[in-house]
């Protein structure tokens, strides 16, 4: 990886330094995930069989995971590994439990009661990637806090491997949040199944997890077509941008970026530091670490992509990464607490040495879907509220009518809609007597 200088670049090529390798998926993407809703939307469970096999090399009988064999798979599955699924289980739930949203009233004039009232989606689906591995902890991340939101129907759709089974680790997952239906499909076919419906498949009021950009491109096509059903967010590649200063330990902050560059080769790692010999050494750090990894392939794909870069301070690091608006964030700096109330753009920010984006993905307590993309500018992670609507309801007496009625006319007449006016008018009329 070269190490850049920030101030030695002009604006294209700062621009061009952070691009996001998904930027240029274009057409190619776009035409081909239109081309798999079509086929999933006129040929059903069919369609889903064929993509499977073209796509995913499995020749399947049935779409679903039958209770028997989930449990079979749960009951197989390594003791440690349960337990390390139920221990993770424990602290998401703990934390998202916490931020639940709750419902209130209030008395916005004498006679005039306004609340909001919670409640869940009636059907979610939830798309848990494998890819070249299996991701039990999105399960997790998804199943429990529809779980704690009280969704009624869950559906969950995994891409099955080459013997057309799934991992027992995602099953173990499912279980522990008390998902029964569970489909073995993935990728923009997956999507298409839970956002039209199939005949194993049930359409779904919101669909959530990250995946690649066919993935992501599905979820917003489904989303914006007329009834279509809505989706959690744009999660698409993962990606990572460490702030570390001289201070900081290479080792780890190598570490750090490789984590999430063994991803995918479209994952996009970024370090930004005031201290160019600490760039120069996780430079280092990168290229040896690199060699010992299962998925190192992968990783040096991703690392084509991605970017050392020396800022001539931290706060100028702070103001590049609030503009980027990481998914990831970790503050390798000395006194990592003090700089977090100037970021204000990032899906999850970890703070200090000691503190891995690895926990956040597995087992602290945080979500880890979470915005790519720059999506961090406007939207946070998946949590409870995600999984449900909040609906107002307000009544008011004649003597509510009364007092905020006379507003509600004088405003429909600037608004020139009298009918509205009307339903106000006559309503005070006869409450006050008039003929």
């Amino acid at each position: 990886m070269n190490v850049l200088t920030w101030e030695d670049l002009d604006e294209t090529a700062r621009t061009d330094a952070l691009r996001r390798g998904t930027a240029a998926a274009g057409p190619e993407v776009t035409e081909g995930v239109a081309r798999i809703l079509r086929q999933v939307r006129e040929g059903g469970d069919a369609a889903l069989l064929e993509l499977t096999a073209r796509l995913d090399g499995a020749e399947l009988t049935s779409l679903r995971v039958s209770t028997e064999d989930r449990d079979a798979a749960v009951a197989g599955l390594d003791p440690d590994l349960r337990q390390a699924i139920t221990e993770a289980a424990g602290r998401i739930r703990t934390f998202h439990a916490a931020g639940m949203q709750q419902g209130y009233a209030v008395e916005t004039a004498p006679g005039v009661v306004c609340q909001r009232v919670v409640r869940p989606i009636r059907r979610v689906g939830l798309y848990v990637p494998a890819g070249s591995a299996p991701l039990p902890s999105t399960a997790l991340m998804l199943g429990i806090p529809a779980q704690l939101a009280g969704c009624p129907e869950v559906v969950l759709a995994t891409p099955p491997r080459p013997d057309g089974t799934v991992d027992p680790a995602v099953l173990a997952a499912a279980a522990e949040c008390g998902i029964d239906q569970v489909v073995l499909v993935g990728g923009a076919q997956a999507v298409a199944a839970l956002a039209y419906g199939t005949e194993t498949v049930p359409a779904c009021d919101k669909i959530f997890g990250p995946g690649n950009a066919w993935v992501t491109e599905a979820k917003r096509q489904v989303s914006t077509a007329e009834g279509g059903p809505g989706i959690d967010m744009p999660a698409g590649p993962s990606e990572v941008l460490v702030i570390a200063d001289s201070g900081a330990d290479p080792e780890f902050v190598a570490a750090d970026l490789l984590s999430q560059a063994e991803h995918g080769p479209d994952s996009q790692v970024v370090l930004l530091t005031d201290s160019r010999p600490l760039a120069e050494a996780v430079a280092t750090q990168v290229e040896e670490q690199v060699e010992s990894l299962p998925r190192a392939d992968i990783a040096r794909k991703a690392l084509a992509s991605s970017r050392l870069v020396v800022t001539p301070d931290l706060a100028t690091a702070v103001e590049v990464s609030n503009d980027y608006a990481p998914e990831h964030l970790i503050l390798a700096l000395r006194d990592a607490s003090a700089w977090v109330p100037r970021i204000d753009r990032a899906g999850s920010v970890f703070l200090g040495d000691h503190t891995p984006e690895t926990l956040g993905d597995y087992c602290s307590g945080t979500n880890h879907v979470l915005p790519t993309a720059g999506a961090a500018r406007f939207t946070g992670g998946v949590n409870v509220g995600a999984f449900q609507i909040a609906m107002t309801v307000q009544r008011a007496t004649p003597q509510g009518l009364a007092a905020v009625g006379p507003c509600a006319v004088t405003l429909s007449e600037a608004e020139s809609l009298h009918a509205h006016q009307r339903a106000v008018t006559r309503r005070l009329a006869r409450t006050q007597g008039q003929p």
